[in-house]
């Protein structure tokens, strides 16, 4: 298994990735500003069960073979781009409330969680991401690879519980009080269609 070394490692440079800018934390900052913090929180749950799988396609081999084919990393990439592409959609066009906190345009929770989900599964780069990173931190001397893969994934989730938590808080915090107003709730809705449509235009000419 992993020496506690490895682990704790492992898990300050996931904390430091889990920072630094790019498409899930953007994704979780934007719906946690729009949607409040418990949506934000959903959407992270969601984004971790992404993670789950992706760590289990590893630690069997699946991922390597998903890898290999360009066929599967376009259609996942096209899908991907349309989800993003339908969510700026729906942001841009989304009703509000002239009502102290209420934004028409709120979410059930299984809508959330299912967000996170999709956005993680049908971008092919946290793939590539994984395939990459993880190795890196195995060894065949330590035992079962399958394992230390696994364990590796759940310590990247744990960090990224964290740091996502913590951008969905602030950014929850933050938007709180726009969410009062009927003509700040439409601008944040903008602002939220244009990252949606710059994500899915970065998703869509994106390489393997």
């Amino acid at each position: 298994m992993l020496s506690f070394q490895t682990a704790l490692t492992f898990f300050g440079i996931s904390l430091v990735l889990g920072l630094s800018p790019g498409p899930d934390n953007v994704f979780v900052l934007m719906q946690s500003a729009t949607q409040g913090r418990k949506a934000g929180m959903l959407v992270v749950l969601g984004l971790c069960t992404g993670l789950v799988v992706h760590t289990v396609a590893i630690a069997f081999g699946l991922a390597a073979i998903f890898a290999a084919s360009a066929l599967a990393f376009l259609v996942l990439k096209v899908l991907g781009a349309a989800y993003l592409a339908y969510l700026a959609w729906g942001a841009f066009w989304a009703p509000v409330s002239a009502e102290t906190n209420i934004n028409a345009n709120t979410l059930r929770p299984r809508q959330l969680y299912l967000r996170g989900v999709i956005m993680n599964l049908t971008n092919p780069k946290v793939v590539f991401f994984f395939l990459a990173f993880l190795p890196q931190f195995v060894s065949a001397e330590r035992g079962s690879v399958g394992l230390q893969f696994i364990a590796l994934g759940a310590i990247f989730i744990a960090a990224t519980i964290i740091t996502f938590g913590s951008i969905s808080y602030f950014a929850a915090t933050a938007g709180q009080k726009l969410r009062g107003s009927a003509t700040a709730q439409r601008w944040m809705n903008r602002a939220a269609a244009f990252v949606f449509a710059g994500l899915a235009l970065k998703l869509a000419l994106s390489q393997r």
